[in-house]
């Protein structure tokens, strides 16, 4: 799939219901980042009409890619960069779905430090950025889409947060939505080469046709075990297949930490496959406990990567050493291990890089998820 253009624009699918009528789904993607989410839209033959982003390095990211690169004028995503708590759902409403114009799809992942894993104790209970996910649903209502796909963190299920994923689920159904979900997902048995789990709601509209069927996709890919299972899966993308690309002449993105000396040597004294461990590199913070034993560790190549973390680029933050180079991973390969075309190009210099692709939704996996949402709509009219 990477092989890709970003411009995948496929052949246009024409439907006609009492529910659907378009020649191609429509979306708004809100939080949008970077555009993992939108990109893997637009390869699943679905417009992205709007998107909704408030940090400027993932708008200058949105634009370079979504929008100047657009060859059809009309179908150029027009992008809000504004705090979405001040932009209301009713302008999107009132300046992209008049006159017969529907929405079909509302994409976005809400920001979730206050759901993340890292965050231990009672941190992230009451987090004002919590509230996100109910003015995520805001738009929802006023969009009145046929179907939603929320991504967050699977912290969102902990016991801890359930008053404000309770709120949701009842937003949802006061307002003519059932829910499909919460569905915790791993990107790596989509082909996603790295562990990454996250989970999916999908909210459908109760007037619409839709196939549950095909919810979740079914997994294309397993380890060994699984495999001999199912001969039908593939086995999964191990972190090898993302440094077995060559580098690209002039690519920008093509950058990784400048690391003192200090640390260059402890890379070096670091195995391939090593963990902070096999470095003999001992911190005052390590002496007590054994945790944190990926920090410094290199990326092992047979089997696939870490999650990457809007830390990704920095390998005090995680495993995030090159397999085989005494430094971090470039922007690059962190972006290849999130599926993103090596085409794609982030804005803003490394750290704000780094960020935007932690934030995203691996390209490939979205694109797995979409073509099923689109596949649940057209099946539900054919029944």
């Amino acid at each position: 799939m990477n092989s890709k253009s970003i411009l995948n624009v496929s052949e246009t699918l024409e439907v006609h219901d009492k529910n659907v009528s378009f020649s191609k789904l429509k979306c708004v993607d809100l939080f949008a980042g970077a555009g993992g989410f939108s990109l893997a839209a637009q390869h699943a033959n679905i417009q992205v009409v709007a998107a909704v982003e408030l940090n400027k390095y993932a708008c200058d990211t949105y634009r370079a890619n979504l929008i100047e690169r657009c060859e059809v004028e009309a179908e150029r995503p027009v992008l809000y960069s504004k705090n979405i708590l001040d932009l209301p759902p009713e302008l999107l409403n009132d300046t992209h779905f008049s006159e017969g114009n529907t929405c079909d799809i509302v994409l976005g992942g809400p920001p979730c430090q206050g759901f993340s894993v890292h965050r231990i104790n009672g941190a992230g209970v009451d987090d004002p950025r919590n509230e996100l996910i109910l003015r995520y649903f805001e738009y929802v209502r006023v969009l009145q889409p046929k179907v939603f796909l929320m991504e967050n963190v699977p912290g969102i299920l902990w016991p801890r947060h359930k008053k404000f994923l309770d709120a949701f689920m009842a937003e949802s159904d006061d307002s003519g939505y059932r829910i499909i979900g919460p569905l915790r997902i791993d990107a790596r048995n989509y082909g996603v080469p790295q562990r990454r789990v996250r989970v999916f709601i999908l909210g459908v509209r109760k007037d619409v046709s839709f196939d549950d069927a095909v919810w979740p996709p079914r997994q294309t890919h397993g380890d060994a075990k699984a495999a001999i299972a199912d001969p039908s899966l593939v086995l999964w993308t191990n972190a090898s297949s993302v440094f077995a690309k060559a580098h690209i002449p002039g690519d920008e993105n093509d950058c990784h930490m400048n690391h003192s000396e200090k640390m260059i040597e402890v890379f070096r004294a670091t195995p391939i496959n090593g963990s902070r461990k096999d470095s003999n590199r001992v911190l005052p913070c390590h002496k007590n406990h054994s945790g944190h034993n990926d920090v410094y560790g290199r990326i092992n190549l047979n089997e696939p990567g870490p999650t990457m973390t809007t830390a990704c680029i920095n390998p005090s933050k995680g495993r995030f050493v090159h397999p085989t180079d005494h430094h971090g991973i470039t922007v690059r390969q962190a972006a290849r291990f999130q599926t993103f075309p090596d085409s794609f190009i982030f804005k803003g210099g490394l750290t704000a890089a780094g960020t935007q692709i932690g934030n995203a939704v691996p390209v490939d996996l979205g694109e797995v998820l979409l073509r099923a949402v689109s596949k649940g709509l057209k099946n539900g009219l054919n029944e």
